[in-house]
């Protein structure tokens, strides 16, 4: 393992782990390149990939979303090259963004820009 990054271990689901236990929704996710974490951006209003980073200090965070594959880097604010991690390697295509399908509310834009 290089340091910062577990290419064994999986993602902890297919949304955000936080908005889920809150029944809460999200605009994209982000998964935890050491632990599998996942958590929403910071578009989204609970932040919690940036939250987890300042819980745990894992610095090293992939797009969880289809077709993406970059790494950013808390510690230094950049996106950095990675290894492959372990799959799956973003949320289900069904599965909408902003999701999941049913807690999005009608007005979300509008909810992100008051927020």
């Amino acid at each position: 393992m290089t340091e910062g990054f577990d290419t064994a271990v999986p993602p902890s689901g297919t949304g955000c782990a936080e908005c889920d236990e809150q029944d809460g929704w999200w605009v994209h996710l982000r998964r935890c390149a050491q632990c599998g974490h996942i958590g929403c951006c910071d578009m989204s209003l609970g932040r919690h990939a940036t939250a987890h980073f300042a819980s745990t200090g894992h610095r090293y965070m992939q797009s969880f979303e289809p077709g993406e594959d970059w790494f950013w880097d808390y510690v230094d604010g950049e996106t950095v090259d990675g290894p492959e991690l372990a799959p799956p390697r973003s949320r289900p295509e069904s599965q909408p963004s902003p999701g999941p399908r049913g807690r999005v509310p009608h007005d979300w834009r509008a909810i992100l820009e008051r927020g």
